[in-house]
């Protein structure tokens, strides 16, 4: 038999596709070969239609054995035909004899009657031995053994997906498993792993990296990792060995054994060494001569890795150890370590079919309970597999229970393989494993270790220990808040829009982002948001296994150490069974019914340092409280408090007798107190860091916090009977201050010199002190929608100050301004003078007055207008500094001028500026790149003259031939698009010489006399009535053209196809009225010339939306009224030209119609 290597090398097709050409020919199985092909594979399809009779002819038969994989569509009929079942026979041989790759399709018929030959296939069985056919026996045989592999199953009707899914996904299954058709390895055991397969093997390629460490938790597939890989390349090495379960063999047989077995294997011969290290210099030159690879297998003894000699083995050879524990591998002299990932969901949910149905995908009824087991599996195969295999051949009523059951108690065989991590941890690392188990996972890496320090010594070394030994993880906040996502709405995965930022990830409670989020984008959100959050993050099924430990320690509910169960906690508080055992209490409330409670419900908890009683994160959900107080004003707490997280809280301050001289965290969001404790007695707060009372609507007064030294963040956003503050410049440790929302608040409160970032949208501060001086940190300020009518001049003092939110305050007056200032916000205020000395705008960036009733910015803006909506004018030699990027005009109803704007502006609003005429740009030189995209907005500006159109049309061409002539193809700096849009009817004939009406045109390129390498880069311009346009956010415009080769060129002609698709995600959302023109550019517009002479266009305009599903449909298709292309031919230039011309300065002057001067970009 020839090896699978040799043979691989004389296939001629890749795919082989067996059918009934009766059931499947016209839909579906002519949909998957269209999508195999234009993969790129080689598909052998049988155009004959004839039936052929019980023998197949050599052709096919050679073409079934020159195939690497086989698919059989099997359909209803498909047994019905003699030569399709001696297809199968074929396949099947292939499959025993050349290891061929065969995945059967179970096409609208059930798996269990092809393995059975039930159903429809029985009654074709028995019509074939009916007639005596000789090969009836053989075909049964084979065909049964196609139902026993693992395919997909595609059932149809309303429940199930529709069938291009299922088409995708089999063109990647097939594509994967041809490219990994190398290796023999069972097939659940390659699900997923490929990328990182690919990964091990670059490592073992590395000269410098011969022990390689894969780390991972149990059950996430380091062995299975490993054996793919030893597998792929132990043929390459003169020795090899896969030393499996060292742990268990070190345990049952000792070190000294599994050493002596390990190097026999290695030498061919019986050794015996009975001293620590390997003394015999014949043996060590003997490792030393030879190159192996070597597997050890679930170490957890660094140790180990020298006294079983790997330091001797000579040159080229590799060592892979495999260990949940890092710090091992580490110790172990890992070169490099490689963490196993988790499989991702497509993965996941395959290789759990596999074990669940035996086949690749879930049945129809099923699909939806087999997503639930596999998010709860999160990617571990271990887990996947069990549960699988479980739950095969159950019943939707079984499923359903055995979910509810894994919620509550776990999966106990899963469980017991992972409990021998946490049975060889330290008292400490148990203990702190089994409070984040139970109450701190998915909460701040920072803020769980000043829970746990105060209450261990050493817990951020044990947290450290757990990430090590792969029972904890730490993420970053963005991905957690994703996935939440993922799963309250699966159809935010599918909307790249919907990726967030950080500005709306700034705090883990989604019901308190969405104001800060909602912030205009001049101003930035706090910097500390930026620093992207680490969180405390633990598999599920860890956290069940946590959970399941901790109630086999205790027996009756006041008696388990920490309570999480919603109906446990409910019966401890209903009926006071709370003792000194509990140490911490979790509680979704929306889980419970009203409950009042007694005053002493915590009083025989004297152990007790953590009270979380909280409402899940849900989008749109609103809560009443459920915990109610029963005919008093307080509850007395433990002194031992650490953390005290109780929302929605009832009453209407501490208790007094509350000694808060241990409490580390204070969250009391949504409750009814009106001050935290009566009168200032309470100044032990020594370790206090945080303290949030989000939406206590009733809080009046905050404490003086004198003793709150080691304070970091103070949030009161949204209590709005709050007044006043007290003195809280002591408080050096404070970073975030938070009151946007208070609206009463009349003062802006003393803080800190260093606070860098103070947030009083909202509230009836009506001044701005002198004493703002003082603020030396200060580099935003953010004051829309307060009350502020005036700012002391001491504002110019802060020379860090940035940033400067102004907008929809009654402002009249306005002061001097740093010159570090680099946003400012004016929209909808009342001001209408300001004074800028030309030192003070150098650094200017933004400038947003929309909506605003400035009438003159003195020095380098005036503007002059009547009434209070305002009409501008701006001289010559105003705006003409190159800082400024952005410019927001939009609906400014009476502004009429807008002269010699800078060329370089990246953005430019001027959207629904009614009255505008007369637009300018200054002399066309010396563009600034940088940008992503530039963009000037002109729609609904009605009045503009035919001058003005002009000058737009000349600056969106400058920009757009700045950024051809800049083009390389390894530059991945500079804008890479741009957009213009203004109201009319017409496409310029000089801008645009190649034009057409409606949306395809057909243009000749210019010849390439010179015999240089060149670029085209294509700019094109469109008409098109965009009144139902909601948004430019929700368009898509899409050019799709092909560019024809001369026929005359050395490769005789031929053609190109090409296309490009500008979305407007980062555009605004304004409306539009009416026909308007659109000037657009991407970098994918830009080709290198292979002697083309001739380019074709077809454009597309449409308004898209996303369904529930996450799925993109079309709302509306707009007609295309006129086009026009205009083609820059760029000369190709070295990056050494390139450079020296940067160096030299460009000053070469770019006419309005397209010419220049010194000859790098032609028309």
């Amino acid at each position: 038999m020839e090896s699978s290597s040799s043979f691989s090398r004389q296939m001629k097709h890749q795919v082989f596709l067996s059918f009934r050409g009766e059931d499947t020919r016209l839909n579906f199985t002519s949909h998957l070969l269209k999508a195999l092909k234009d993969t790129g594979l080689n598909v052998f399809f049988d155009e004959d239609t004839s039936e052929r009779g019980e023998q197949i002819s050599p052709a096919l038969s050679n073409a079934i054995m020159a195939s690497n994989l086989s698919i059989i569509i099997l359909s209803k009929d498909y047994a019905s035909s003699k030569s399709c079942l001696a297809e199968v026979s074929c396949i099947m041989d292939c499959r025993r004899t050349r290891r061929q790759i065969v995945l059967p399709i179970f096409y609208h018929v059930d798996p269990s009657d092809v393995r059975n030959l039930g159903g429809s296939f029985k009654a074709s069985f028995n019509d074939h031995e009916s007639k005596s056919l000789d090969q009836a026996q053989r075909w049964k045989k084979a065909f049964a053994k196609v139902g026993k592999l693992k395919g997909w199953h595609i059932e149809g009707g309303k429940f199930d997906r529709p069938e291009t899914k299922y088409i995708k996904d089999i063109v990647e299954y097939v594509t994967k498993k041809l490219m990994n058709n190398k290796s023999s390895t069972a097939f659940e055991e390659l699900v997923g792993i490929d990328y990182q397969k690919k990964t091990i093997l670059k490592l073992i390629n590395q000269k410098d990296c011969r022990v390689i460490g894969l780390w991972g938790m149990a059950g996430i597939g380091k062995t299975t990792l490993a054996n793919v890989v030893y597998n792929e390349i132990s043929s390459e090495f003169k020795s090899c060995w896969f030393l499996q379960n060292v742990r268990e063999k070190i345990q049952k047989q000792g070190m000294e054994s599994l050493r002596n077995n390990f190097l026999s294997k290695l030498l061919n011969q019986e050794i015996d060494i009975l001293t620590p290290s390997i003394g015999s210099t014949i043996i060590r030159e003997r490792l030393n001569n030879k190159k192996v690879i070597v597997v050890i297998d679930d170490v957890d003894d660094p140790d180990l890795i020298d006294y079983l000699g790997v330091k001797h083995f000579g040159d080229g050879s590799k060592i892979i150890l495999i260990s949940r524990d890092r710090q091992v591998l580490k110790n172990g002299g890992a070169d490099k370590i490689y963490k196993v990932n988790k499989l991702n969901e497509k993965s996941s949910l395959q290789l759990f079919s596999t074990f669940a149905f035996k086949q690749l995908n879930p049945t129809a009824n099923f699909r939806d309970l087999s997503n639930q087991f596999v998010r709860y599996a999160q990617g571990n195969p271990l887990a996947l597999k069990v549960l699988g295999s479980k739950l095969y051949t159950k019943s939707r009523k079984e499923w359903e229970s055995e979910m509810d059951r894994l919620k509550e108690y776990g999966q106990p065989k899963i469980s017991q393989i992972l409990r021998s991590s946490f049975d060889e941890l330290d008292e400490l690392d148990k203990n702190l494993f089994l409070d984040i188990a139970c109450f701190f996972k998915g909460k701040y890496k920072k803020e769980v270790e000043d829970i746990l320090c105060s209450l261990y010594n050493g817990a951020v070394c044990g947290i450290s220990n757990l990430v090590d030994k792969c029972l904890l993880d730490i993420i970053h906040f963005q991905d957690m808040l994703e996935e939440d996502l993922r799963q309250f709405h699966p159809a935010f995965a599918a909307k790249p829009q919907l990726r967030l930022t950080s500005a709306s990830a700034a705090k883990p409670r989604l019901r308190q982002t969405s104001a800060s989020a909602a912030k205009l984008p001049l101003i930035c959100q706090q910097s500390a948001s930026a620093a992207k959050p680490l969180i405390i993050s633990m598999h599920a099924i860890l956290e069940e296994m946590g959970k399941g430990i901790i109630r086999q320690e205790a027996i009756g509910i006041g008696n388990c150490s920490r309570l999480w169960s919603p109906n446990d906690v409910y019966q401890m508080l209903r009926y006071n069974k709370g003792t000194e055992s509990i140490k911490g209490i979790k509680l979704d409330m929306s889980q419970i019914d009203n409950l009042k409670l007694s005053p002493t419900i915590f009083e025989n908890m004297q152990n007790l340092r953590f009270i979380h009683f909280y409402f899940p994160r849900k989008f749109g959900e609103c809560w009443n409280k459920r915990l109610l107080a029963d005919q008093v004003d307080i509850v007395s707490l433990p002194d031992e408090l650490r953390y005290l997280c109780w929302e929605y809280y009832p009453f209407k301050s501490l208790s007094s007798s509350f000694n808060p001289k241990n409490l580390v965290v204070l969250k009391l969001l949504h409750g009814d107190m009106e001050q935290l404790w009566n009168g200032d007695n309470h100044q032990d707060l020594v370790s206090l860091k945080e303290i949030d009372l989000f939406d206590c609507k009733n809080l009046r007064k905050i404490p003086n916090l004198l003793g709150a030294i080691n304070l970091k963040s103070l949030c009161c956003r949204g209590c709005e009977s709050l007044v006043e503050l007290p003195c809280l410049t002591h408080l050096a440790s404070l970073k975030i201050f938070d009151f946007d929302g208070c609206h009463n608040l009349k003062k802006i409160p003393e803080i800190p010199s260093h606070f860098r970032y103070l947030d009083l949208e909202g509230t009836r501060i009506e001044e701005v002190p002198d004493s703002i001086e003082h603020l030396i940190g200060l580099t935003q300020l953010q004051l829309s929608n307060s009350r502020v009518k005036n700012v002391s001049n001491n504002i110019s003092k802060l020379e860090s100050l940035t940033d400067l939110d102004l907008s929809h305050c009654p402002i009249s007056k306005f002061p001097e301004i740093p010159k570090s200032l680099c946003r400012l916000n004016l929209s909808r205020t009342q001001i209408e003078h300001v004074s800028l000395s030309s030192d003070y705008v150098s650094n200017l960036q933004g400038l947003d007055m929309s909506g605003s009733s400035i009438q003159k910015l003195q020095c380098n803006i005036s503007l002059s207008g009547s009434g209070k909506i305002p009409t501008i004018y701006v001289p010559s030699s105003i705006l003409w500094f190159k800082s400024l990027r952005n410019l927001r005009m939009n609906h400014c109803k009476s502004l009429k001028l807008l002269l010699d704007l800078p060329p370089h502006i990246w953005l430019l609003d001027a959207h629904d500026c009614t009255s505008l005429k007369k637009v300018s740009f200054i002399q066309q030189h010396g563009f600034l790149g940088g940008a992503y995209e530039l963009c000037m907005m002109f729609s609904n500006c009605i009045n503009l003259n035919q001058d003005s159109i002009d000058s737009i049309e000349a600056n969106a061409m400058f920009k757009i031939g700045s950024i051809a002539e800049k083009w390389r193809p390894q530059n991945i700096f500079g804008p890479r698009r741009s957009v213009c849009c203004f109201p009319g009817t017409e496409i310029s004939a000089s801008k645009f010489e190649s034009q057409n009406v409606y949306s395809s045109l057909t243009l000749k390129i210019a010849p390439n006399v010179c015999g240089k390498r060149r670029f085209l880069a294509f700019a094109i311009c469109l008409v098109a009535d965009l009144t139902h346009c909601s948004g430019f956010k929700e368009l898509e415009l899409t050019c799709e053209y092909q560019l024809t080769v001369s026929s005359c060129s050395d490769g005789g002609g031929g053609y190109e196809k090409f296309k490009s698709v500008y979305d407007g995600g980062s555009l605004s959302e304004w409306k539009c009225m009416g026909d308007h023109v659109l000037i657009l550019f991407q970098k994918d517009m830009v080709k290198e010339d292979k002697n083309y002479e001739e380019a074709t266009f077809e454009f597309y305009i449409r308004r898209y939306s996303y369904n529930e599903e996450g799925e993109k449909i079309c709302l509306h298709d707009f007609k295309v009224k006129k086009c026009g292309v205009h083609v820059f031919y760029v000369d190709a230039k070295s990056d050494t030209d390139a450079t020296e011309k940067r160096l030299a300065g460009n000053k070469r002057s770019f006419s309005h119609d397209g010419e220049e001067g010194d000859g790098g970009l032609k028309d």
